[in-house]
């Protein structure tokens, strides 16, 4: 379900359907994207404090949503909040997959009023693909929603870019869709006194460079980019030095921070649980070749979900997902170290 937060609106949403809102308000302060970690917290921790944080700050945020009150969120996302900022700022509200508000009105009201209406909401919740929940509980909306103007989309990995980016958003002027991921809530990642302070805030529309690399460029964003980071370690020992992105923001996105690395690796491997056809990789790809075609040594590689419902059963649903096995065998395509797929054919 989403959770909406607004001005300053925060909604959220409590399952993994598209269209289920969490209200949001959004921005400014940037800070170091690197910091040196002196404390583990847990990603829904992040996300809490960034929430609780933002609403002492400015009275005009409140949070909406499935569940987010008296349940204290399905992921205990907004716990303590209601009991801390009473029934008016947290407010329970049924079960809602309406799309058609975040694309039709939340999207569109800026340009449509010639710029005099801004929309300060965020809709954030669950995004992707959980553990054996089938296939519509399974859904990656990323590629939806980055396709429509008007609308900013990010996508935390780790503790850092949850408080970080939803800081951000909730401060924003527009309407961001914030996408979190169900099986990181739980997953702690170390932060630094820099990210605990109320100040911290990461920008939009700029990626963080995980791991440095001369030999190939591995993009991804929320938990994918820790299996990029676990195939940057398996090809290290093979002396390939992998280049990881964290895109965090995938509308828009740092397509100079891509570009500027494939230029110097000469090669990318996209990486994501989405449906391939029209996914945020084939975006990359695109503009990387749009831009970089004479800097490539090899094609690229899109590595993504299967194009097909999600499976329950276990075994099949693994097949369905990207492993990081598939990352490692796309990077070494890339860097000619195997015979390419098409040829073993």
């Amino acid at each position: 379900m989403f959770g909406i937060i607004s001005h300053k609106l925060v909604a959220s949403t409590a399952g993994g359907s598209p269209g289920q809102p969490i209200l949001r308000a959004a921005v400014l302060a940037m800070m170091s994207n690197y910091s040196t970690a002196t404390k583990q917290i847990m990603v829904r921790e992040a996300l809490n404090s960034a929430l609780d944080e933002e609403m002492a700050a400015d009275p005009t945020v409140f949070l909406m949503g499935e569940e987010v009150g008296e349940y204290e969120g399905a992921y205990k996302v907004s716990k303590g909040l209601l009991r801390k900022y009473g029934p008016q700022r947290v407010v329970d509200t049924p079960i809602t997959e309406a799309i058609d508000h975040i694309i039709n009105s939340a999207a569109k009201t800026n340009y449509m009023s010639a710029g005099n209406i801004n929309v300060p909401i965020v809709f954030r919740g669950p995004n992707g693909p959980a553990a054996g929940v089938g296939a519509q509980h399974s859904q990656i909306s990323s590629h939806w929603y980055s396709s429509c103007p008007g609308l900013k989309v990010l996508a935390p990995y780790s503790s850092e870019d949850a408080r970080g980016l939803l800081k951000t958003a909730i401060r924003d002027p527009d309407p961001v869709v914030f996408l979190e991921n169900e099986l990181l809530y739980g997953e702690s990642f170390p932060v630094s006194d820099e990210v605990l302070d109320s100040s911290f805030c990461l920008p939009i529309g700029k990626a963080k460079i995980e791991k440095e690399g001369k030999d190939v460029t591995i993009t991804a964003f929320s938990r994918m980019v820790g299996y990029a980071l676990k195939a940057a370690e398996i090809l290290e020992k093979e002396d390939l030095e992998a280049e990881v992105i964290n895109l965090r923001s995938i509308r828009p996105l740092d397509r100079s921070l891509i570009n500027n690395s494939v230029r110097k690796t000469n090669r990318l491997v996209t990486v994501e649980e989405g449906f391939p056809q029209h996914g945020v990789g084939a975006e990359i790809c695109a503009s990387v070749v749009e831009e970089n075609f004479n800097y490539l040594d090899a094609p690229v590689e899109r590595i993504s979900g299967a194009d097909a419902p999600m499976p329950y059963a276990a075994n099949l649903e693994r097949l369905a997902l990207p492993q990081v096995e598939d990352v490692v065998r796309a990077a070494r395509r890339a860097c000619y170290r195997s015979v390419p797929t098409a040829t073993t054919a």
